[in-house]
């Protein structure tokens, strides 16, 4: 009696050459045809695998694969799955669509963490308020966290991956080292809200990376801008105000106004009132995000009046290119090339003014916290404290423009 399934043997597969279909048994045929390649000679023929199956009554072909892929064995063990998925009421090609259909889903959706990078970048870039600051979120990772998981999956990132990157820098470039976590934590989130990854963030702080990591309290010490001694500073205002270049008077009016660098040298002509002596500072060039009234000293305002600028130019401090306001390294570049300046900041001014308000003027402590736009950290101080002190703040900062210009470096107590 034949065999009804197992027809065929490899000997009689490789041997077969005539076109046609060969039974092997239980729906598998292989298929002999003439080949259809362009540099095909006469008597060449190529041989796949077939399985026939019935399904509502109707005939359905399925392609099992080409016979240099897939051996006999290996044929018979897919026609078997393909029978088993029939004998279920199952379609086999459209079962196999399906799982090519979700294979293919799940590749869409397989990004690495460096992709996932530049996509989290591209994403927040237009809320930044610093152009630079996707530059260096980007150099960051690129530095630090692409050489061990840049062509990672995302979904595959770990713990200790994210350990892998920190321990290295975590004692000696603290600083640095809490930016990269904290920047690894951010893409992560964003892949698990974008559904690329599932599960806890491995890179988070709080109840995590904190027991594996001493805190950065315990291996760096805060690094504060350096700062002039208040009482050197009447001296150095008479210098400065002796030089005629506008990042002096720049810098100058940054003083006065105990601002940011980049607040001053971004101040425009619309910002300031000069009848009422007043700046507005716009919410999207404050750190705080929220508008800042800055009161100008006789001094302040004299120096925004008389600064040479472009006639089209909406800011106060010109730069060299046109329609740019003052480089934000000019009035630090003035400050090094001034004889025993060295170590000093810009951003140290801040400071100096926060040391005199408090040693040697009676002005209350939340009056400087103000002036200098600091957010309150005791929020039931701050829910009460709801205005900005303008006018007690413009007698503090035309205290602070005339101990400025006082010849001596005797300090004044003002109140």
């Amino acid at each position: 009696m034949a065999r009804s399934i197992n027809k065929l043997s490899a000997v009689e597969v490789a041997k077969k050459s005539k076109p046609g279909t060969y039974g092997d048994g239980g729906g598998l045929y292989l298929q002999v045809a003439k080949s259809t390649a362009k540099d095909a000679q006469e008597g060449d023929v190529t041989k796949s695998w077939l399985f026939r199956f019935m399904l509502a009554g109707k005939a359905r072909y399925m392609g099992l694969g080409d016979v240099q892929t897939f051996n006999l064995k290996e044929a018979r063990e897919r026609a078997r799955a393909a029978r088993q998925l029939v004998s279920d009421g199952k379609d086999p090609i459209e079962e196999r669509r399906e799982r090519t259909a979700t294979l293919r889903a799940d590749d869409a959706k397989r990004i690495t963490f460096k992709q996932a990078s530049e996509r989290y970048i591209a994403a927040q870039k237009a809320g930044w308020k610093n152009a630079k600051h996707a530059e260096q979120w980007r150099n960051t990772l690129a530095t630090y966290a692409w050489p061990v998981i840049g062509d990672l999956p995302v979904a595959k990132v770990d713990t200790a991956h994210v350990m892998q990157i920190l321990e290295p820098i975590w004692t000696t470039k603290t600083e640095t080292a809490t930016r990269v976590r904290g920047r690894v934590e951010l893409v992560l989130d964003w892949a698990k809200a974008r559904h690329f990854r599932s599960g806890d963030n491995p890179a988070r702080w709080r109840g995590h990376l904190d027991k594996l990591l001493p805190a950065r309290s315990k291996v760096a010490k805060v690094e504060h801008h350096a700062a002039m001694p208040y009482s050197e500073l009447p001296a150095f205002m008479s210098q400065l105000r002796s030089m005629g270049s506008i990042s002096a008077r720049a810098l100058e009016f940054t003083v006065l106004t105990a601002v940011r660098t980049g607040e001053a040298i971004g101040v425009k002509v619309g910002e300031v009132d000069f009848s009422n002596k007043l700046w507005t500072i716009p919410a999207a060039r404050m750190k705080a995000d929220r508008p800042h009234r800055v009161p100008l000293s006789d001094r302040a305002i004299e120096i925004l009046k008389n600064v040479p600028r472009e006639a089209d130019s909406p800011y106060l401090f010109p730069g060299a290119r046109t329609g740019k306001p003052l480089s934000n390294m000019a009035m630090l570049e003035l400050l090094r090339g001034m004889e025993g300046m060295e170590g000093l900041t810009v951003h140290g001014f801040r400071s100096t003014f926060r040391d005199w308000a408090a040693e040697r003027s009676n002005f209350p402590r939340e009056l400087a916290e103000a002036a200098l736009a600091h957010v309150l950290s005791d929020k039931t101080e701050a829910a009460y404290q709801r205005g900005d002190m303008l006018e007690k703040r413009r007698r503090l900062m035309t205290a602070w423009a005339g101990y400025c210009s006082t010849a001596s470096t005797k300090a004044q107590v003002s109140a």
